[in-house]
C-alpha cells in the first residue's frame, strides 16, 4: 500500500473529510438526520471506493436472482452526469445516456426491469412501487445514501485496486473509512478473490453483437489472432483488455475516463480494423456506430460458495 508525498500532503484534509463522513453517519444513527423506510425491502449494491469498481453487473445479476424467487425488483440509481431538467425519470432500453445518464440506460436494456434515475432515492423507489408495483427495491450505488434505509448491504471492489492506499479524499481514493466494510452484509470482489474477501464474481465475455442496429453476431473467438481497436470507459478498462487479449485479440487499447461522453470521434480511427467496446460504452455510440463497431456483452459469474451464501441472504433478508 503506497502512499506518496502527495498523499501525505494532503492527510490533513483527509482527516477532516473522514471525521465530517463520520459525523453524517452518526447522525442518522442517531435519526438527528432523517431516513427514510419504504414499504418493501432495499437492496443496495454499493462501494466505497471513488470511481467504478463493477457495481452494475452485480445489480443485474440480482434482478434475475429476485426474479427466480418470484418477486418483481426495480431498480434506483443516480443517473450520473445525466442532463434532464426534471427528476425523477423513468428509464427505458431507448433513454437517451444523455438525459438519464449511461449506467441507468444499460440496466434498463439488460435488467429487464423498471429502472428509475434520480438523486433522491427515497423518492424513486416509491415511483417504481406505486407506478410499477415493485415488491422489492435494488439501489445501484447509494451506500452513503442514508437517507433511504436498507435491508441489505452489498460493497463491490475491484480485485486489482483493493482500496489503493486506504486513505480517504482527497489523499486516497476513499468515500468512507475501511472499517466502514465491517458491518455490511456481504463484500465482493469484481475478477476474481481478494486478500479482503473470499467472495467473488467474474464477468465472462459472450458473443459480439454489431452496434449499428444490423442485428449481425460474431463468435468472440473469429477475432482471435486479429488486431482490433478495444474501446473502454469504465472503472479499470485494463480488465477489458486483459479479458480480450485472453481470447487471443491483438488488442491496440483505448482507454477513457469513467461515464465518458463519447463523440463519433473516439471511437473512428482511420482504418477498418474492427473496433469492440463494453455495453456501458455502447449505450452511447449506437447512433453514430459503423459496421465494423461491435460490442461485447458479458455475463456475471459468481464463485459457487459466493452465489450460494448471496442467495442465502436474499431469502433471509428479502423473503422474511
Amino acid at each position: 500500500m503506497r502512499r506518496g508525498p502527495t498523499a501525505m500532503l494532503l492527510l490533513p484534509l483527509a482527516q477532516l473529510f473522514r471525521a465530517i463522513v463520520c459525523l453524517r453517519r452518526l447522525g442518522y444513527r442517531k435519526n438527528l438526520l432523517r431516513s427514510h423506510r419504504l414499504p418493501v425491502p432495499v437492496i443496495v449494491v454499493g462501494n466505497i471506493f471513488v470511481g467504478g469498481t463493477g457495481k452494475t453487473p452485480l445489480v443485474l445479476w440480482l434482478v434475475e436472482a429476485l426474479k427466480a424467487m418470484g418477486l418483481r425488483p426495480g431498480i434506483v440509481t443516480r443517473g450520473y452526469r445525466g442532463r434532464a431538467t426534471s427528476w425523477p425519470q423513468t428509464v427505458t432500453a431507448d433513454s437517451d445516456p444523455s438525459l438519464v445518464g449511461d449506467e441507468p440506460v444499460l440496466l434498463a436494456q439488460r435488467g429487464n426491469c423498471p429502472v428509475m434515475a434520480g438523486p433522491e432515492r427515497v423518492i424513486s423507489g416509491r415511483g417504481l412501487i406505486e407506478t410499477h408495483g415493485c415488491d422489492c427495491i435494488v439501489s445501484d450505488d447509494g451506500l452513503q445514501h442514508y437517507a433511504l434505509q436498507r435491508d441489505l448491504e452489498l460493497v463491490v471492489i475491484d480485485r486489482t485496486r483493493g482500496l489503493g492506499n486506504g486513505l480517504m479524499l482527497p489523499a486516497g481514493p476513499l468515500r468512507e473509512p475501511p472499517g466502514r466494510l465491517r458491518s455490511v452484509d456481504m463484500l465482493l470482489a469484481n475478477g476474481g478473490p481478494s486478500a479482503l474477501t473470499d467472495h467473488f464474481f467474474t464477468l465472462a465475455l459472450e458473443n459480439t453483437v454489431a452496434l449499428d442496429g444490423s442485428g449481425e453476431t460474431r463468435l468472440l473467438s473469429d477475432f482471435a489472432g486479429e488486431r482490433v481497436h478495444a474501446v473502454c470507459g469504465i472503472g479499470n478498462p485494463q480488465r477489458f483488455f486483459d479479458a480480450l487479449a485472453e481470447q487471443g485479440l491483438q488488442v491496440i487499447p483505448h482507454p477513457f475516463a469513467d461515464h465518458h461522453p463519447y463523440q463519433p470521434a473516439d471511437i473512428r480511427f482511420g482504418d477498418e480494423l474492427p473496433v469492440l467496446m463494453t455495453e456501458k460504452d455502447a449505450v452511447k455510440c449506437r447512433t453514430f456506430a459503423r459496421p465494423y463497431h461491435w460490442v461485447v456483452p458479458a455475463r456475471t459469474v459468481l464463485e459457487h460458495g459466493t452465489r450460494r451464501a448471496l442467495q442465502e441472504c436474499l431469502n433471509r433478508r428479502v423473503l422474511n
